[in-house]
């Protein structure tokens, strides 16, 4: 989902208004009040994300776990050290890296990275797709705080091929890769082709920086474990909450020398703050708890978007499309051909009459009569068989106009 919908999405009320008011009708804070309500109350979901808890929701659950992955007697983390050092060798034994620097934030971690290879390599020229997240959601970070300069290989909704990596017709001094590409529809390549991609980087004397916000879902489709999929890049950043639940930060992982460069700069980027321990926790509370399962997600994701698939087919949706046809993470779009606030209302209906939520966020405009959303199966999905996908898809079709 877009940061814009994940705005749209966060709720805190636990039942839905007696008498709901039209989307059309009220302010846009009324409807998106309406839309959090409905939402927070349905009862049965597909995925059921962090920032739509209450605060006591999410200290009671850290409480909870918390003992099981820490040492709640040791003394509280200052400057990075502590907790958030256990945090960082643990992602960097994952990840099969030298070192590993907790951010405060992804968009930090990234140009931290990408600055520091420009320094090395002697070329501020980064390599990346246009719908790469810097590019769309980090309001031109890179050429506004870290003089980088970026380079497009390829505007097809894929990443770049080893052929386009080679062909681009200037020097560029790291390759950067989204895995999987989110705005596309979290698509990955084969591992052939990401081999190849990789070593064609290495081919124009370009470093390869992976930005692995989900790279903890991509295992099943790559079929290789962490280790060797970061060990093809020269540097890898992951977050801890778009996948595994955490309050947020992130991780860059890499070569000593590099995470040593990364934390001075992280320094004076403002990133080292004095006591992190509530995100350093909840990030080992996911990587215990939610990494171990993410597998099972991505392999019921595929039944679940089958099962739309044919809801949709068996309730005569004129057009209908989930993309990829077979997910590749335990995420992926729905595109149908309606105005986006139609589908919203939709949704948001179905979730205040049935307490059932198919698509709990904003749906986004695609084009001319079209839009789609983001669907993403999480431990609460495991529940639902493709009857009950199919049966849902059905019921949300049946509340769009004709």
């Amino acid at each position: 989902m877009s940061d814009t919908a994940e705005r749209a999405a966060d709720g805190s009320a636990e039942q839905p208004p007696e008498q709901p008011t039209g989307e059309a009708e009220g302010t846009a804070e009324q409807r998106r009040e309406r839309r959090r309500v409905a939402w927070r109350g349905a009862r049965r979901v597909l995925w059921r994300p962090g920032f739509r808890s209450t605060v006591g929701e999410l200290l009671a659950g850290l409480t909870d776990a918390a003992p099981d992955v820490y040492d709640l007697d040791r003394p509280v983390d200052m400057y990075g050290n502590g907790i958030v050092e256990t945090l960082e060798e643990r992602v960097a034994g994952l990840l099969g890296t030298e070192a590993a620097a907790f951010f405060p934030s992804g968009t930090m971690a990234q140009q931290v990275a990408l600055r520091c290879w420009a320094g090395r390599t002697g070329n501020a020229t980064v390599a990346m797709h246009p719908l790469s997240h810097p590019e769309v959601h980090e309001r031109h970070a890179f050429s506004t705080l870290s003089g980088l300069r970026t380079v497009h290989p390829t505007r097809e909704p894929r990443m770049p091929s080893a052929e386009e990596i080679r062909d681009l017709d200037e020097p560029f001094g790291a390759l950067f890769l989204e895995l999987p590409l989110r705005e596309a529809g979290y698509v990955l390549p084969s591992w052939e082709e990401l081999v190849a991609v990789t070593d064609a980087a290495r081919e124009r004397d370009a470093v390869v920086h992976v930005d692995g916000a989900r790279l903890w879902e991509c295992a099943t489709h790559f079929g290789r474990p962490l280790d060797e999929i970061a060990g093809l890049a020269d540097s890898v950043y992951v977050s801890f909450y778009k996948s595994l639940g955490g309050f947020g930060g992130a991780a860059l992982a890499g070569p000593r020398t590099l995470v040593d460069e990364a934390k001075a700069w992280r320094h004076r980027y403002g990133g080292q703050v004095l006591q992190q321990f509530p995100t350093a926790l909840s990030a080992l509370i996911g990587l215990e708890r939610e990494l171990p399962r993410l597998p099972e997600y991505v392999v019921h994701a595929r039944v679940v978007a089958a099962a739309l698939r044919e809801g949709f087919a068996g309730a005569g949706l004129p057009w209908a499309r989930v993309h990829p046809e077979e997910p590749h993470t335990h995420q992926f779009q729905v595109w149908l051909p309606y105005e986006a606030d139609a589908l919203t209302e939709a949704g948001m209906r179905q979730a205040e009459e049935t307490l059932t939520s198919l698509f709990p966020q904003v749906w986004e405009r695609g084009g001319p009569g079209l839009a789609y959303t983001e669907v993403t199966v999480g431990a609460p999905g495991l529940e639902w068989t493709a009857d009950d996908v199919r049966a849902a898809a059905a019921d949300f079709a049946s509340r769009l106009p004709r």
